[in-house]
């Protein structure tokens, strides 16, 4: 049985700004310069190979769908291309901004065994509902030495194997050579 790789977008695949960076952008998404997070296409295919594949982002419907289009492919391809609307919003009390929660009850309903679910995300507390599917990533904000996905990409074949993906302690994969 294949798991499920859930993908987020901004900081963990590319990074969007509206100013432009010292290097060349990869696409230019509504008033903001998109630039894909180094070996994001060899992470992509790697991953299309060994994994069902699914994308929760907080951004909006639209935001998502232009992006996913530019860095995976075609939306329909994926397991679901969740946005925003998805999340759970709470209100930061200091702040007052708001908060995206990404619960994966919601995954849940849809007939998929979380023990076979891996979230990708640089944004631990959207997922505080469900550390144990959490695989943190830092946010990639443009640098270009970045390699974090290639590096990523042996750890994540060993989680193939694993019975459980919630009883593994992901927090230190950077180091992990298997589990």
């Amino acid at each position: 049985m294949r798991k499920l790789l859930i993908l987020d977008l901004d900081e963990t695949l590319f990074h969007a700004s509206k100013t432009r960076l010292p290097i060349s952008h990869d696409f230019t998404i509504e008033d903001y310069f998109a630039y894909k997070r180094p070996h994001v296409d060899a992470f992509i295919a790697f991953c299309k190979q060994r994994f069902e594949l699914a994308v929760w982002t907080s951004a909006t419907s639209d935001y998502a769908h232009c992006v996913v289009s530019e860095i995976i492919g075609d939306p329909d391809e994926l397991k679901f291309l969740w946005h925003r609307e998805q999340c759970i919003t709470r209100m930061n009390t200091f702040t007052y901004e708001p908060i995206y929660i990404k619960d994966l009850k919601k995954v849940k309903r849809k007939g998929i065994d979380l023990n076979h679910v891996i979230a990708l995300d640089d944004s631990p507390e959207k997922l505080k509902r469900n550390y144990g599917n959490l695989l943190r990533i830092d946010p990639f904000v443009g640098d270009v030495a970045d390699d974090a996905l290639i590096r990523l990409m042996p750890y994540l074949e060993t989680l193939q194997m694993v019975e459980n993906i919630r009883t593994v302690e992901k927090r230190g994969w950077r180091s992990a050579s298997r589990i």
